[in-house]
């Protein structure tokens, strides 16, 4: 009896291992994050900060004119250097129309 259950048994798993399989394999782009490299821009010395405590209101009014315009050009910087870190990744993808396909 155990040796028919057996017998039958090993013929269930050569069944198995008889059949053909089929195996297809997909590509799924999926995104992943990566980390941003872009270098922060170093933040200039703005013209106020060098001032002496004595300066007159033309001296202030002239560092605080000339300020604005660094702190323009730095905000440039940094809007710039934050746009390169949201651009999307764009990987090569392969040509329409073609799979992978693993022979059995």
């Amino acid at each position: 009896m155990k040796t028919a259950i057996a017998l039958i048994a090993a013929c269930a798993l050569l069944v198995g291992c008889a059949s053909k399989t089929h195996v297809e394999i997909q590509r799924v782009n999926v995104p992943i994050p990566v980390e941003c490299k872009e270098p922060v821009p170093a933040r200039p010395v703005m013209p106020t900060e060098g001032l002496p405590t004595a300066a007159s209101l033309d001296q202030f009014a002239q560092a605080a004119m000339a300020e604005i315009e660094r702190r323009e050009g730095y905000e440039g910087e940094l809007l710039a250097a934050l746009e390169n870190c949201r651009k999307p990744i764009n990987p090569r993808r392969p040509d329409a129309g073609t799979t992978t396909k693993s022979k059995p």
